[in-house]
């Protein structure tokens, strides 16, 4: 007991060394660029290369840090409040690249879970078909003749995770002291999350009732096929799935070999997106080629369900009328609908937000459309949700990233694949009939004209009332104006800023007088003056320079 309780503690200093070190090391290159772009680089592209590089190295740095981190790294790619796009394009190509464990393990780590149950299993192929940050996958065949697949967690996950989440907790803790980091968002409460979805993510019981779930929604449609969970032979550390035979959906070389109609795969897989978005609220969010395939029949085959997402009854209810909205380019009523469905938060200067949502509405629904739409619109989105302190429900972000992933996927299977054209049909019938019965739409133009008649009635004694506290003094006039709450303090950032530099050059001209008049004992006081005022300019210019982002989206 006291050897496990020492071994604990000695992989927690070196777990503690190795993330502490990453991270410093993460902040010290920020920091070097921070300077890099405010006083020599000052083209675009070249920042952008820059923050590439860095972001790729982060992306290399999580896989080497584990399987914790790796899924850290996963869930990150869906906050782009917390993180610029740039970084979001690198995070959500991550790819779990851990190594592969010896069979042996497998194969007792079956044994102990299953218990007598092990007996039905005739024979396992020691090859895994499958290796990632969490679990390892291996085709095997029962005695009763049925081929199923097992997934099997790692050993040890549970104590690393359970490390590396402690550590994580630390490090949010520390981040959200200092008020220019927290400012819009809160750390703390970010790591709790984290730690909920990932030791959730541990119990394959989750996945088992998320793939039964996902099979139930699609068990009448022909096109697709989803694998059936044997619940018998599942544990919270193993899923035993049956086996479906099939191409990965991006080798297009095998496919066209078996004449399958690939542009009739992409439709299929586009339409079931929709049924799982409009229909079920119950979607796949990470349809990456890893986790399609192909049957011979030419079914589309989902695989994992490990990243599911869901879309609540509110936001299912209303995307008709956002449906609608979309269709005749009105802005501010699609904002108001996404604001009452509770995407977008009623407290925030709803300027910007509908500015982009006016451009999106033009590239979207203008011919001919772009073939990459979404991921257009998705890293618009996400550039003006990094800028702005307010957050998007997580749901959302993983609905459009797996639209954009899966754009990307239908693309391979037809270089003419686009998702707007092929969904278009659906969309209108949705927007004519929104699922509603004609009693349905009755009663709800019989409620919104019961709304009307009682805000009718109600406005004359709401402007007496008005008048009078006006006349009593009691009466406050508040005007909000974020354009010029935008421009105020862009100026008095500015002024700040200007008055640092006089202030910095007038102790840097006191520190070079001290010298020449042979004070050199106390010419460095000028420059420890000087050190805070400096920290405080170039926060200054970051905020200038992050501002001027924003400025994008008026054009």
């Amino acid at each position: 007991m006291i050897k496990k309780i020492l071994y604990f503690k000695f992989n927690t200093l070196k777990r503690n060394f190795i993330i502490w070190r990453s991270l410093f090391f993460l902040l010290f290159q920020l920091w070097i660029d921070s300077l890099l772009f405010k006083f020599f680089i000052k083209n675009n592209i070249r920042k952008e290369k820059i923050q590439r590089i860095r972001a790729r190295w982060f992306t290399d740095e999580l896989i080497k840090l584990g399987s914790a981190f790796i899924k850290i790294g996963q869930l990150l790619s869906a906050r782009p409040d917390l993180i610029p796009k740039t970084w979001i394009e690198e995070l959500t190509t991550l790819q779990d690249s851990v190594p592969q464990f010896s069979f042996e393990i497998v194969e007792g780590i079956i044994s102990s879970e299953l218990k007598e149950k092990f007996l039905e299993v005739k024979q396992i192929d020691p090859l895994p078909i499958g290796s990632a940050s969490l679990a390892q996958v291996h085709k095997a065949k029962l005695f009763n003749g049925r081929e199923v697949v097992f997934k099997v967690q790692r050993p040890n996950l549970q104590t690393l995770f359970t490390i590396d989440l402690n550590i994580m907790q630390n490090i949010a803790s520390i981040l959200q002291k200092n008020k220019s980091w927290s400012k819009g968002r809160n750390w703390v409460e970010i790591a709790k999350e984290c730690r909920k979805v990932l030791m959730k993510e541990l119990d394959f019981n989750c996945e088992a009732q998320y793939a039964a779930r996902f099979r139930q929604q699609f068990l009448d449609d022909e096109n697709i096929d989803i694998p059936e969970v044997f619940w018998d032979m599942s544990t919270d550390k193993v899923l035993c799935l049956s086996y479906l035979k099939g191409t990965k959906i991006n080798n297009i070389t095998e496919l066209q070999s078996k004449g399958l109609n690939l542009p009739k795969i992409a439709e299929i897989g586009a339409v079931s997106y929709l049924k799982q978005l409009v229909n079920f609220g119950f979607f796949h969010a990470d349809p990456h080629p890893g986790n399609l395939a192909v049957s011979d029949s030419g079914k589309l085959i989902f695989y994992d369900f490990g990243m599911m997402g869901n879309i609540s009854n509110n936001l299912q209810k209303r995307i008709g009328s956002m449906v609608k909205s979309a269709a005749i380019r009105d802005a501010s009523s699609l904002v108001t609908q996404l604001q009452e469905a509770g995407l977008i938060s009623e407290d925030i200067d709803i300027g910007p937000v509908r500015r982009l949502v006016r451009l999106m509405l033009k590239e979207a629904l203008t011919p001919p459309f772009s073939p990459n739409i979404i991921d257009k619109l998705s890293g618009d989105l996400y550039e003006l949700v990094y800028e702005t302190p307010f957050q998007l429900p997580v749901d959302l972000i993983f609905v459009m990233r797996a639209l954009s992933t899966f754009e990307g996927v239908g693309r391979i299977l037809d270089p003419d694949f686009n998702l707007v054209s092929i969904t278009k049909p659906y969309l209108l019938s949705l927007m004519s009939s929104n699922n509603q019965s004609p009693n349905e739409l009755i009663n709800q133009l019989g409620r919104q004209v019961g709304e009307l008649g009682s805000k009718a009635v109600g406005i004359p004694k709401r402007i007496d009332d008005s008048l009078e506290r006006l006349e009593q003094g009691d009466l406050q006039l508040q005007i909000r104006m974020g354009e010029s709450d935008r421009q105020f303090k862009k100026m008095f950032t500015a002024q700040k800023s200007l008055g640092h530099s006089i202030l910095m050059g007038s102790l840097a001209i006191s520190s070079a007088l001290l010298v020449t008049n042979n004070n050199s004992n106390i010419a460095i006081l000028p420059m420890i003056f000087a050190a805070p005022i400096s920290i405080d300019w170039i926060n200054c210019q970051l905020k200038m320079r992050k501002g001027s982002r924003l400025e994008k989206l008026k054009q």
